[in-house]
């Protein structure tokens, strides 16, 4: 009888996938869309790419070294943060730079909190937000085979129209064809330009239980429609919204991660309502075209509340009001 009852901690249903495999799996989903970057920038994005996920995995390993701690090396976290980063990055980044924004972001974010499911933001977006502010020029200058210019969303941002001929701005202020945004083949960070690759690695993620459908939807939906609301670009470019920019890369690979992401699907949902209008707002009326990265980095922080207020409620007690809930607390 007393076999029958076993008294153990939570969870006490169990995935069959471990922290490797959903990690491979993110890297797998991943490959195609950094191979693009790699095809559109040439060897410059492939030296980004080496020196964020060797520098990751070193921190890592040293920072553990140090502490007297068991290594995590081999549950690929530190790989993933890197290579997330270096789809953040321009291809044209100093690798000195590259290297420092890693390091930051696996010891400052990661390790400073605890390791792996303890850090409070995304590390990679942290890392990148550093960067941005650190060095703008080197973080906002885009070239493609050598030649610079502005990416789409610096465009819609100074109101050019939607065309692929010159227009009286210039060469620079021309936002590319529709399927420029969807191969890849323009300026950009490396991992970012490729719409169509990253959807396909969404969407294998998807089929294999590795991430929901709620957030990557809601998050580009509302930013979408929100933006043509704000009058963004015009208020004529929804699909320009969603084929440009971080857009793509952040909802599917970045803020679905678990441990900064919510729990609950009313919770993911809420979380990426907020994710899209912060991105629509500071598109819309920032001074910086772009706002995945410092959209989902807030929204991260604003987790833990999510979760508390949609956790579902056990079986048995009575509903709590938000009035009772914050009495509750204290």
């Amino acid at each position: 009888m007393s076999a029958r009852f076993v008294v153990a901690t939570s969870p006490h249903i169990h995935s069959p996938l471990t922290t490797r495999q959903i990690m491979a799996s993110v890297i797998i989903a991943l490959v195609p869309a950094g191979l693009v970057g790699i095809w559109t920038f040439g060897l410059s994005a492939v030296w980004v790419i080496l020196t964020c996920v060797a520098a990751c995995v070193l921190s890592e390993y040293l920072w553990q070294r140090l502490r007297g701690e068991k290594s995590t090396l081999g549950d690929l976290s530190a790989a993933v943060t890197g290579l997330l980063l270096a789809y953040n990055l321009p291809p044209s980044i100093p690798l000195w730079m590259a290297a420092v924004g890693s390091v930051f972001a696996i010891i400052v974010v990661k390790q400073f909190y605890g390791g792996i499911g303890c850090n409070i933001v995304n590390p990679a977006l942290a890392g990148r937000a550093m960067m941005l502010i650190s060095w703008p020029i080197a973080m906002t200058t885009w070239t493609v085979h050598g030649v610079s210019g502005a990416t789409p969303l610096a465009v819609m941002k100074m109101g050019a129209a939607a065309t692929s001929s010159a227009t009286a701005a210039g060469p620079a202020a021309v936002i590319p064809p529709l399927w420029d945004l969807i191969a890849g083949t323009m300026g950009g960070c490396i991992g970012e330009t490729s719409a169509l690759l990253l959807l396909l690695g969404g969407l294998y993620l998807m089929w294999e239980g590795i991430i929901s459908w709620r957030i990557p939807v809601v998050y580009i939906v509302t930013t979408a429609a929100l933006a043509a609301l704000f009058g963004h670009g015009g208020g004529c470019f929804p699909h320009y919204e969603v084929l440009t920019g971080g857009l793509m890369l952040g909802a599917v690979f970045m803020a679905t991660d678990y441990t900064t992401s919510p729990m609950t699907a009313k919770g993911q949902i809420l979380y990426a309502f907020g994710c899209g209008l912060l991105t629509a707002l500071i598109r819309t009326w920032g001074g910086y075209p772009e706002g995945v990265s410092y959209s989902i980095l807030i929204m991260n922080i604003t987790v833990p509340l999510i979760d508390r207020y949609t956790a579902p409620r056990n079986m048995g007690t009575p509903k709590k009001t938000w009035f009772h809930r914050g009495e509750a607390s204290k």
